[in-house]
Formats: structure tokens, C-alpha cells, sequence
């Protein structure tokens, strides 16, 4: 097979690796102490490496701080039907700047992909218990296969490699081709499926165990328009009973994210953190990216504190459309997904404090009032920072019975009775406390899709997979900072993938881009 970008080994070689205990968080160690020979040729350094994946994997999904990494993060979650942007990313505007931003969901993956490619190959001639290689093999495969599904969604045109860069062959001659579609799923599913048979149901927090690689499994199947195999994963969790959904909508976003309801989250630790690089992570600046500044607002009323997520971005939001989904009397997670559009003093300074803010104090300005983003609320951010060490949800089973209703509605030819396809939809809405669907059908599980899901980094890839991406937002997506300039932003069709770095395809040579770019 093609090598990957040579270019990918000298990133490779910057790695900061850590090693865990079952019961301790990831303990940093630079990788001038442990040599790489220990790393691809001992049960301890696989496991070291494999450490290394999920600590670059954070990085990829949920990095740190400013930067390219949040721009094409928030891409995936506000660039929808469901967003508005106001300002600094602007995914859609003249020249698509998401191309000036979206080259580290090239570049980051494919070097972890090689570092995985690296453990895969190198646990062969490793001597070590067989159920303990395999759980270390497992990761790898899975964390490569979830790579790949990516990849191929956001990209189309992708780069497929198995084989690790090394000192040996990192300058050999290659040339760089588009990979077959079918070879590359052919590969992700074999990934996911080796690492169902040999990981547990039940693992450490922050690991990867059965539930979150049969939901990535699933996923898979559903791009490739095999409905009884996806729905096949997504019963499979569903019938465990490992994850469920938590009783109160309350405790899904909570403080502590360690509960059944989550197939995987990302953990930080300010005390082991301050930077990607580091075993703890550094902060985050999500929270703030999709809340307002309230206490900006003139009237001095309304300070930053946490109730309202202290100090924010307010770079984009979600949107009116998405605001229209929700019953607003009685849905939940209105109340608990959102921060309150009525804002109450709690300026101690004030004589009305206390009391609902005056409307005459609210500000036109989306910057300082806006239907804002409570999912990464965290109780523990100090008021005067964006930086949040709180961990980062990244796949949860709401999603599972969602996706496990669209995968029995397709296999029973879009029967809007089917069975399964209304207990799984009408379990997410009965714990938000609305009533049960009758019928299902394409329009009203996408609204439901929304209302659960919103802003978790799936609606992208649901609408492109789906053939409504474009459709969607050119009807919803919004731009503007206040409510007299608001206005759509249209996507043009081309946008449905990404464009491939331009600076990969001039050291590669022979890499087309995508069309449109």
C-alpha cells in the first residue's frame, strides 16, 4: 500500500507519550526517556504508545486554547442548519475560510494513524500475554478504524496506509493516489470488528470498551447503506444494558461525566495539564465559544459569574431554527441544554438585584445576548478565563437509540410503524418529558436528531450522509452579529468535503485536490 506523507514522521517524532496505571490518570513522560525501541518492542512501551493515541486523539477532537484546532472543531458542530456565526471562523463566508483553518483534520490523523499503524505492526513480535496484546491491538485498530471513518467523511478523497513510517522507508519513492472507497470501509470495519471481539464491555473511564466501538461500528455500516448491520451494533448496546440513558436530563452534562449514559469522553486534569502535549491536557475554550456575554450588556446589571459560564467567546450560537424545535414549556433539556434567555441581576451592587433582568437592559447584539450553548457548562471555571479543564463528552448513547431508530426505520423500507424505530426515538424524548411519537419519518427524526443533539459534533456528518447537508443549511445556516443584519450564508455544493491541504498536495506531488477548491 501507499505510504503516507513523509512529512508525518517528523511530526511523529514530537510526540509526548504517557503511561497509566488501571487506577491513575496518565502520567506524563517526555519521549527522550523512553527510548522508541522500548516503545514498539515491550508489553509495557505498547501500552505507553497506545496512551499516546487517545492523548492525540483529545487533541484532534477537543484541543486546547485558541487556534486552528477550535476553528475547524466548532466547524463540525455550528456549520449546520442548527448554527449561527457571528464572528472569527466564519465557515461559509466569501473564499470558504474554512479552508485557511481545516488542515489539522488532515495532518493530525494521519500522524496518529501511523503511530497506530507502528504498534499494530510491532505487537506481532512482541512477547506478551495474548489477551493482554490483543486489548493493547484492539485500541490501536479501533482508534485507526475511527480515524479513517473520518477521514473519508469529511475528506471523500483519502490517503490509505497500513504500513508505519520509519527511518527505512521514510524517504523511499512514492506515489500518492486517492484510495478505492470500498478498501478503505473494508479496513474500518475489520479494525472495529477485531476490536469488538477482544475489548470489554466494561473499562476504565476514558477508554475505549465494546459500547463506543460497536457505536462507531454502526456508524460505518450506515454509510454504507447496510441498515441490518448498523442496526445489528446499535442493538447490541441497546440489549447489554453497560450504557443507558441517565433518568435525569440534568446529569448527562453534568460535572461529572463518568456515568452509563457516555460511550466515551475525553479526560483532562488541570493538576497533569497546560498544554496538548501534557498527560492532563490543557483548557479548553469550548464553553465559551457558543455563550454570550452577558455581562457586557451596559446596564452593569449582569456580571460574569458561573450560573451564567462566567467569562465567554460568543463567537457563534445556536440558531432561531433551532430554537423553533423545542417546546419550550415542557422539553427539559430547553431549560437544561441552553443557558436562560432571561437573565436575572446578580450584580450584588444593584438595587434590583435578584430580580429579572429589565428589558430595557438586553442588548441587540448577539455578542452580549443570544440563545447560547449550555453542554459544556462547567461549574468548576474560574469566572475571569475561558480555560475549562472540565472532561469532553464525545460519544453518548442517545445517540445510539437515535441512530438504532433511523437503522430499523431503513431496513423495514421506511415503515413509519416500525416498532423499534419508535421505542428507541420515544425512550430519548420520554426522558425529556414530551410526548411519544405515533409515526416516524425522515423530517420528524432529524428535528429530534437536533433537539437531543445539537452542537455534539454529528449533524455535519448525519446531514452529509444523508444527502441534505447543503439543502439544510442553505435553508437555516445563518451569519451576523445582531438581529438587523442576520442573514443566510449559503454553502455551495463543493463544500460537502473538505479541501485537501494544499500544502500536503505540493509534498505529495500528485494528490488531486477536491473538485471546487
Amino acid at each position: 500500500m501507499k505510504r503516507t506523507n513523509k512529512i508525518l514522521l517528523i511530526l511523529a517524532a514530537g510526540i509526548t507519550l504517557f503511561s497509566t496505571s488501571c487506577h491513575e490518570f496518565l502520567t506524563e513522560e517526555p519521549i527522550d526517556e523512553i527510548s522508541v525501541d522500548y516503545i514498539y518492542s515491550s508489553p509495557e512501551g505498547l501500552e505507553v504508545g497506545v496512551n499516546a493515541l487517545y492523548n492525540l486523539q483529545r487533541k484532534n477532537n477537543f484541543p486546547a486554547g485558541e487556534g486552528n484546532g477550535l476553528k475547524i472543531n466548532a466547524f463540525f458542530m455550528v456549520g449546520t442548519d442548527l448554527g449561527l456565526t457571528r464572528t472569527w471562523h466564519r465557515p461559509y463566508g466569501p473564499g470558504h475560510t474554512a479552508a485557511s483553518f481545516q488542515s489539522e483534520k488532515w495532518t493530525i490523523p494521519y500522524q496518529i494513524i501511523d503511530r497506530a499503524n507502528a504498534i499494530i505492526s510491532s505487537a506481532r513480535n512482541v512477547e506478551m500475554e495474548e489477551g493482554r496484546k490483543n486489548k493493547v491491538v484492539a485500541q490501536a485498530r479501533a482508534i485507526r478504524g475511527e480515524l479513517y471513518l473520518d477521514l473519508i467523511r469529511m475528506y471523500d478523497n483519502i490517503l490509505f496506509d497500513t504500513i508505519a513510517t520509519t527511518p527505512e522507508n521514510a524517504f523511499d519513492s512514492v506515489v500518492y493516489e486517492a484510495a478505492d472507497p470500498a478498501k478503505v470501509f473494508e479496513l474500518i470495519d475489520a479494525d472495529l470488528d477485531f476490536a469488538i471481539e477482544h475489548l470489554d464491555w466494561d473499562v476504565e473511564y476514558g477508554r475505549y470498551g465494546q459500547g463506543v466501538v460497536r457505536h462507531i461500528r454502526g456508524k460505518s455500516a450506515m454509510w454504507q447503506g447496510k441498515w441490518a448491520e448498523a442496526a445489528e451494533q446499535f442493538d447490541a448496546i441497546v440489549d447489554n444494558g453497560t450504557h443507558h440513558l441517565l433518568p435525569d436530563v440534568n446529569d448527562v452534562f453534568g460535572q461529572n461525566l463518568d456515568h452509563a449514559e457516555a460511550l466515551f469522553v475525553y479526560r483532562r486534569n488541570e493538576e497533569l495539564g497546560g498544554n496538548d502535549d501534557l498527560a492532563g491536557g490543557g483548557p479548553t475554550w469550548f464553553g465559551g465559544m457558543f455563550n454570550n456575554r452577558a455581562y457586557e450588556m451596559g446596564s452593569g446589571e449582569i456580571i460574569a459569574s458561573v450560573e451564567y459560564g462566567g467569562e465567554s467567546l460568543g463567537w457563534s450560537f445556536p440558531n432561531d431554527y433551532l430554537m423553533s424545535l423545542y417546546d419550550q414549556e415542557n422539553d427539559k433539556r430547553f431549560e437544561v441544554y441552553y443557558y436562560p434567555m432571561t437573565k436575572y441581576v446578580n450584580n450584588p451592587a444593584k438595587p434590583n438585584y435578584g430580580e429579572p433582568l429589565p428589558a430595557s437592559s438586553y442588548d441587540d447584539n448577539f455578542r452580549r445576548h443570544h440563545f447560547s450553548l449550555r453542554k459544556f457548562h462547567d461549574t468548576e471555571k474560574p469566572d475571569n478565563t475561558n480555560n475549562s479543564f472540565k472532561d469532553n463528552m464525545y460519544y453518548r448513547f442517545a445517540e445510539t437509540l437515535l441512530l438504532g431508530a433511523e437503522a430499523h426505520w431503513r431496513m423495514d423500507n421506511e415503515n413509519p410503524q416500525n416498532s423499534k424505530a419508535l421505542e428507541y426515538i420515544n425512550l430519548v424524548r420520554e426522558r425529556a418529558g414530551v410526548p411519544a411519537f405515533e409515526s416516524f419519518d425522515r423530517d420528524t427524526y432529524l428535528e429530534e436528531s437536533a433537539r437531543e443533539l445539537a452542537f455534539e459534533k454529528n449533524r455535519w456528518f448525519l446531514l452529509k450522509r444523508m444527502g441534505l447537508l447543503v439543502e439544510r443549511q442553505n435553508l437555516h445556516y445563518q451569519y451576523g452579529s445582531n438581529s438587523s443584519n442576520v442573514k443566510p450564508e449559503p454553502m455551495a455544493p463543493h463544500m460537502v468535503r473538505l479541501p485537501i491541504p494544499q500544502s500536503q498536495i505540493d509534498l505529495m506531488g500528485t494528490f488531486p485536490q477536491n473538485p471546487g477548491y
